[in-house]
């Protein structure tokens, strides 16, 4: 045997790029392995060492310290960051703390919400990892996929996950499921023998890659590659590299950010100014200005927004929809087309036997899935067994011609094997028809694998002294292999025509979306008998993968919401419209099913050809690549795309997609790692769920920025008047910092939380371009801000008039900060939606509300009574006068605000309004 470092130079100098183009003996030579002794430790230790664990990197992704400073990359963030450092400048030290100390706030809950998502992720895929059984010291034991390294010789059954990339050494009647990694919906047979250099992946059959399945017969073979050199590893290092774009949501933030930034700088300018022309000393008015500004920064914007969002992100992960970014919690309520899998997302992922075609008729079999319990049904009769001998036949030989298998433990069941072939055991056992128990009285004999070439398998199985054979295969190869058919009374000659006549029967249930073998049995004397000559047929067995219960409801829930459903399948087209009309995806036959290899990219189709496939429902025959296709296309005319998928070959479809959706139970971890979100019960419903989410928490974000900003401009405004009318300030800077930091937040923070309207999915997705305040929201926002300034500066002309009667200066300005604080306590109210009602709303049934309005008028009240307060913020007692001002006066903007609403509901926006938006923004 070679060396260790004989090894070492030959896998790291001359590495085995194509050992699907050598023999097995050469590849076990390569790597210095013997197939019946299998590798030392020591060897298996040095080869660790140099080559690492057998996993695909995960954690360099995105480690916490990356997750921390995600939560300070927005402009209002910097905003406030340089409005803190402003301040210190300034001296307003406590300004300064209380900015810094509310980003700190924000980027924690940020930070702590994403971690706790990044461990629900990690798992998830724990509850993935695998063991797998290698040949060691020449004793075969059991050890985790991760301990592999190359040469390992390793041993699989049916049922098992490939644990690395693999040579087939010896085969027996092995097939895998690659659809993860090649989109190939049926299993591939597998060989030992030596194949071209330049054979696609897809057709390397014999090579076995991480991440596919064994779903019959056993192997033994020798790992080549593990961890990232694997092809699974090249697609995950592929996509490890790209950088995910800004969410629609961060990129408002930051616009929204843009446009206060000069606007608060106008004010500053108008403030100064004013001042100075009043005489004021210039370097003072520069301070006021600058520490007004600073003061009136929505401090309380990016702390409620990552509440909001870090709320939505723990309601969805209730609904089995996990988020693994915050901010594209927010991006599914703008979602308008979602791109779905056909199986598994809109279907159970489990054939099931519908329906058997006999010489005597058709007969329709109940029950789905892997659920035992059916019957068999015959016009209107419905037996518990079939009563008819041809059913039975058909049964057995399903059974018998068979290599899954189903066993049944505390009440659940567990298959293993090809999807086909487990129905039909299924089917059986609905019958009363046991493999286990029909094997002990009809041993199996031979078989004859599936042949791709003839399309067909065969059994033979010993009986009274001969030979049963069971055969199963292709309609078109089995009827033209058949001489005579199965009647019930004994058999009749199968005549030329009469094939012609169950292959059109066959083509026809194909049209209609069914999976379709035919079955066929005869007797002979001897196993070395041919298979596949006079066959008497049974008839047909035709599966279908019934769609989820729940799935047409929720599709007619989406579609009322106004969002467009695609289905994307690699299924041929009658497969996939039989599904789509099933689901509520198709009217008619005339629907078109769109085929994938007619799909480019938006830069190389026409007008016409750009509407037609954004029209379309239905797309068959999909390659991944194709889904890239799909998604610009759907892009290039402004849809919002959410994106299903499960396998590796997914994953470039789903970091393309404005929200990658990835399965949880049936997904890749390369697909996991790629996708926004993660289904873990791997139902198309939590979509729905989550869109419904996303949409509340856009409302709730759109409320609590219109409250937090016309509370902000209230502020402003009320500064700006009193000193262009030559008032002393009616508040002062560090009182409006308390509004904005203390009291301002927690109002927000509960509209943040307002249910979702009743008619929330009963509208079409918002369009994406359109910003979080749009006209019709500034204009309110001006309003609203007008109003509010308008009452505290009336408030403080009124506490002047008491002045003169006896009140001091100290309680004057208190006046106008109770009205103040109040006027945006009760203008929380103002931000119900404009077809609510005035008492039973979204904002009055909300529990928070009423809890942060309490807790916010403790906390105000609190400012005037409690000394260190008092003196801090410069309040003082105001008496029973005083405080009817401030009752009076704080209710007037919410008496504005419901008039203006009720308005807007019953005639339309008011003519002052639409005249205010032409002035600003045309």
């Amino acid at each position: 045997m070679a060396t260790h470092e004989d090894v070492a130079l030959k896998m790291d100098e001359h590495p085995m790029e194509t050992p699907w183009a050598t023999s097995s003996d050469e590849v076990v030579a390569h790597y210095g392995v013997s197939a019946d002794e299998g590798l030392s430790e020591d060897e298996i230790e040095k080869r660790r060492e140099r080559i690492g664990p057998n996993a695909l990197r995960e954690a360099e992704q995105r480690g916490w310290w990356t997750v921390l400073a995600d939560q300070f990359k927005s402009v209002i963030v910097l905003l406030l960051a340089v409005a803190g450092v402003a301040a210190f400048a300034l001296n307003e030290n406590v300004e300064g703390v209380a900015i810094f100390v509310v980003l700190l706030i924000n980027g924690m809950i940020g930070f702590v919400t994403e971690m706790r998502a990044l461990k629900s992720m990690e798992s998830l895929q724990e509850m993935t990892e695998i063991e797998t059984r290698v040949r060691r010291e020449g004793a075969v034991e059991r050890i985790s996929a991760e301990d592999l390294v190359p040469g390992d010789i390793v041993i699989l059954d049916a049922g098992n996950v490939v644990p690395a990339d693999l040579r087939v050494i010896e085969p027996s009647k092995l097939q895998a499921d690659e659809s993860a990694l090649t989109g190939e919906s049926v299993p591939v047979g597998k060989t030992s023998d030596v194949l071209e250099e330049d054979v696609p992946l897809a057709e390397r059959e014999n090579m076995l890659y991480k991440g596919t399945s064994v779903t019959r017969g056993t192997a033994e073979a020798v790992v080549v590659s593990t961890g990232m050199d694997t092809e699974l590893g090249k697609i995950s290092a592929s996509l490890q590299g790209e950088a995910g774009e800004k969410t629609p949501l961060q990129q408002k933030l930051d616009e929204l950010g843009r446009k206060l930034v000069p606007f608060l700088l106008v004010v500053a300018v108008i403030v100064l100014v004013s001042g100075w022309l009043r005489g004021q000393d210039l370097y003072l008015m520069v301070e006021t200005a600058i520490a007004l500004t600073i003061a009136t920064i929505p401090e309380g914007l990016p702390v409620v927004a990552t509440l909001v969002l870090a709320r939505g992100m723990w309601r969805m992960a209730d609904r089995n929809a996990l988020i693994n970014n915050l901010a594209s919690v927010e991006t599914l309520g703008s979602t308008s087309v979602i791109c779905t899998d056909k199986t598994g997302t809109l279907t159970e992922n489990k054939m099931t036997v519908s329906q058997y075609e006999l010489a005597s008729g058709s007969v329709a079999v109940t029950g789905t899935g892997l659920d035992a319990e059916g019957t068999f049904q015959r016009g209107d009769e419905e037996r518990d067994e079939p009563g008819d001998p041809t059913v039975r036949e058909a049964l057995e030989v399903g059974v018998l011609c068979n290599n899954a298998s189903v066993t049944e433990a505390d009440g659940e069941t567990d298959v293993t094997g090809d999807p086909t072939e487990t129905a039909l055991l299924i089917a059986g056992l609905k019958g009363g028809v046991d493999r286990t128990e029909l094997l002990e009285s009809m041993p199996e004999a031979r078989e004859v694998s599936f042949d791709p070439a003839v399309k067909m398998m065969a059994t033979y199985h010993e009986l009274d002294g001969g030979y049963t054979v069971a055969v199963k295969g292709a309609p078109e190869a089995v009827v033209e292999s058949s001489t005579r058919l199965a009647t019930g009374d004994g058999t009749e000659e199968l005549s030329a025509s009469d094939r012609q006549e169950w292959i059109e029967k066959s083509e026809r249930m194909a049209e209609d979306g069914l999976r379709v073998l035919a079955l066929a049995k005869k007797e002979v004397e001897s196993t070395e008998a041919p298979p596949y000559e006079d066959l008497s047929l049974l008839g047909l067995v035709a599966m279908i993968d019934p769609p989820r219960e729940e799935v047409k409801s929720t599709v007619e829930n989406c579609l009322d919401a106004g969002l467009r459903i695609v289905m994307v399948t690699g299924d041929h087209a009658g497969t996939a419209k039989n599904v789509a009309r099933s689901v509520g995806l198709m009217e008619s036959d005339d629907d078109e099913v769109v085929e994938g290899h007619e799909l480019d990219g938006p830069e190389n189709l026409s007008r016409e050809e750009m509407e037609r496939f954004a029209s379309a429902s239905v797309f068959a025959r999909v390659a991944p690549e194709n889904k890239l296709d799909l998604i610009a296309i759907h892009q290039a005319v402004g849809s919002i795309v959410a994106m299903t998928g499960d396998g590796v070959n997914d994953a470039p479809a789903l970091k393309r997609a404005d929200i990658g959706v990835a399965m949880g139970q049936r997904g890749t971890q390369v697909a996991q790692e790629a996708a926004d979100m993660i289904l873990q019960d791997d139902n198309f419903e939590s979509i729905y769920h989550a869109i419904r989410e996303g949409r509340i928490i856009f409302r709730n974000i759109r409320k609590f920025v219109l409250y937090l900003m016309s509370c902000n401009l209230s502020e402003l405004l009320a500064i700006l008047i009193a000193t262009l009318l030559g008032f002393p300030l009616p508040l002062l800077p560090l009182q409006i910092l308390f509004l904005n930091v203390v009291t301002d937040i927690f109002p927000a923070f509960a509209l943040g939380a307002c249910g979702g309207s009743k008619d929330i999915m009963n509208t079409p997705p918002r369009d994406a371009d359109e910003p979080i305040l749009t006209r019709t929201h500034w204009t309110g926002l001006g309003l609203y801000g007008t109003t509010i300034s308008v009452a505290t500066v009336g408030a403080f002309v009124i506490g002047g008039g008491m002045y003169a009667g006896g009140m001091g200066s100290a309680e004057v300005v208190t006046v106008s900060f109770l009205t103040l604080a109040f006027a945006q306590l009760w203008h929380v109210f103002n931000m119900r939606g404009l077809t609510s009602g005035i008492v039973r709303n979204e904002v009055t049934e909300n529990a928070y509300v009423w809890g942060a309005l309490g807790l916010s008028a403790l906390l105000v009240i609190g400012t005037v009574y409690l000394p260190g307060v008092s003196l801090a913020l410069k309040t003082a007692p105001i008496g029973l006068e005083g405080w009817l001002v401030v009752l009076g006066m704080s209710l007037l903007p919410l008496g504005v605000g419901q008039v203006g609403l009720e308005w807007r509901r019953r005639f339309g926006t008011p003519n002052l309004g639409t005249r205010l938006e032409a002035v600003l923004f045309d």
